[in-house]
């Protein structure tokens, strides 16, 4: 009898306090939030003066291909995680 008694009075504890919460939240207003501009675009990057202090796998494109070329540079391998 006890035991019930206590679990009623935890139960209805609970209840009390799930609806006595929503008075101390604070207040929400509906607003827009101001969008960085340029955000989805890249860094633009410097011109790279010399070629043969870069490593792998941090090329510059510039660096691919021989000047006055217009070849295009095909991705020669794909590393993923998956298999």
């Amino acid at each position: 009898m006890i035991k019930s008694l206590s679990a009623l009075a935890i139960v209805l504890l609970l209840g009390a306090s799930v609806m006595a919460l929503p008075g101390f939240a604070p207040k929400v207003e509906a607003g827009e939030v101001a969008a960085a501009p340029k955000a989805d675009r890249l860094e633009v990057a410097a011109a790279v003066a010399d070629c043969s202090a870069q490593v792998w796998p941090d090329i510059a494109a510039s660096c691919l291909r021989h000047a006055g070329s217009e070849a295009k540079i095909l991705q020669a391998r794909v590393v993923t995680v998956r298999r």
